[in-house]
């Protein structure tokens, strides 16, 4: 696909939520070449940050017993998915730490910042002792460098999403920031594949022992050749043409979130779309990894197998939306999928309890039959058909919604509040629902169900809230350093 990246720049209309109001013209073309290297860069790196964030989350199950008493089993899990959300509590803290710097200094510069402390804090993982070793002293430290990484990642997505956006053709931005979007599917992909072959070829008893740091350890490899990738990218051309006109933001935060006309933009992104982007996209990876392992007892490495497959056949429809939403609009194909994955949940996963573990038996589940194997696949595929539609667009969409001057701050903090908070804390919400007693009452043998509800219900909110007030983005030009004064009723510009 990057082969037929366009060299032109494509006239954007003026028509949708803000047209060209307030002057704004289309970027300089950018070469095919140019084009090509802004893309694999920004991808590798940020395809990398996401491995590392998401190594810890791939091995939540695991780490209970690693990092925290294991007296009790659930309460280990429930520390350790705690953990798990605790780097996903600062990354709206890092989107405006480095949304800050990114617009104030440059997208480069920061992105050289939070691969290294993305890199590093990944890597120190694997060096920590365990509970056993050094007590409280040990998920101290984890939560410490979770912290760390949520802070990096808070900072790296705005900025890759920005930066691509600022070099492609206006009628093209959904196809091509979409390819920014596959790299966190991917990223979870790569630290499925790096944990299953070493847990495969060093066994159960080595990987418990001390098998379980060689893939964070992977990520002094990896921070390596981000950082050679990333010294070899320049500026985003948009933003070294702001700093040449004089119309770098002098205090982004301000702007961005006192200006009634920024914050209530800032607003709609979060709860009429990133919110419901955000649990979409963590119930149908995350929180499905976890429960085909429990409550549903597969083993590992059927889960990793299931989820894997699942995760081949979805990625390339993060593209394949993008692209769409250039022709249809962003808006409805990110409510379309939010709407489908509400009115599906329930029946999908008790689909796939029928197929996995119909009578929920105590014993762990290491054989499936062929057909109930592929059935699992399917439901998760069609659970990565609704991540698709509602995170190809999203990068697009929120680039749009705001100013240059102010894009890397503004976009930021919505997006990593609805991931990050609201998606991030879906998995601990969801275990807590299924493990409390007095739901247990309430549902009975369908209590598995129960962390559903809420993935269901942040959907349903964001449907409502983004299809009355969202304004619709891809006509959108980009290069517009402020947003005029009393613009806003023709939209975010």
């Amino acid at each position: 696909m990057l082969a037929g990246m366009q060299t032109e720049q494509d006239s954007a209309s003026s028509g949708g939520a803000g047209g060209a109001a307030g002057g704004a013209v289309a970027a300089a073309p950018v070469d095919r070449a140019t084009l090509r290297r802004v893309i694999v860069a920004s991808s590798v790196g940020t395809l990398f940050e996401w491995y590392d964030f998401y190594l810890y989350g791939t091995l939540a199950v695991f780490f209970g017993t690693l990092f925290f008493p294991a007296e009790n089993e659930t309460a280990g899990l429930l520390s350790s998915l705690a953990t798990f959300g605790a780097g996903f509590a600062v990354r709206p803290l890092g989107a405006l730490l480095f949304g800050r710097i990114g617009d104030k200094i440059g997208r480069k510069y920061t992105f050289l910042v939070t691969i290294v402390t993305m890199g590093l804090s990944t890597a120190l993982i694997g060096l920590l002792p365990t509970f056993r070793q050094i007590g409280w002293a040990a998920p101290a430290l984890l939560v410490a460098l979770r912290l760390a990484q949520g802070l990096a990642l808070g900072g790296e997505y705005g900025g890759a999403a920005t930066y691509v956006a600022e070099h492609v053709p206006d009628a093209r931005r959904g196809f091509f920031t979409s390819f920014i979007q596959t790299t966190a599917t991917l990223g979870f992909f790569l630290s499925l594949g790096v944990i299953g072959a070493t847990r495969s070829l060093l066994g159960a008893d080595a990987f418990k022992a001390w098998g379980w740091r060689v893939p964070f350890l992977v990520s002094f490899a990896l921070l390596a050749v981000s950082i050679w990738i990333r010294l070899k990218m320049s500026e985003s051309p948009l933003f070294a043409k702001l700093k040449r006109d004089g119309h770098v933001s002098r205090n982004p935060l301000r702007e961005s979130f006192t200006n009634p006309v920024n914050l209530r933009y800032v607003l709609l992104a979060l709860f009429g779309a990133t919110a419901g982007q955000g649990v979409v996209w963590y119930t149908g990876q995350f929180y499905a990894l976890t429960f085909l392992q429990k409550p549903l007892g597969l083993t590992w490495q059927l889960a990793y197998s299931i989820v894997a497959l699942a995760l081949l056949i979805g990625t390339p429809l993060f593209i394949v939306f993008g692209s769409w939403s250039d022709r249809v609009g962003r808006k409805w194909v990110m409510l379309a999928g939010m709407a489908a994955a509400a009115i599906t949940y329930v029946p999908i996963y008790k689909g796939m309890t029928a197929l996995a573990n119909p009578g929920l038996a105590l014993s762990v589940v290491a054989e499936l039959p062929a057909a109930h194997f592929a059935g699992l696949v399917l439901l998760l595929a069609i659970q990565m058909v609704w991540v698709a539609m509602v995170y190809g667009p999203i990068a697009a969409f929120l680039v749009e919604l705001f100013p240059t001057s102010i894009r890397y701050t503004s976009m930021s903090l919505p997006y990593h509040l609805g991931n990050g908070w609201f998606g991030g804390f879906l998995p601990l919400i969801a275990v807590a629902l299924t493990t409390s007693e007095t739901v247990k009452g309430w549902l009975g043998a369908n209590v598995i169900y129960a962390g559903l509800a809420y993935p269901i219900a942040i959907c349903l909110m964001s449907l409502v809230i983004g299809g009355r007030s969202l304004p619709e983005t891809r006509h959108l030009l980009i290069d517009t350093a402020q947003r005029p004064p009393g613009d806003e009723a023709n939209g975010p510009r």
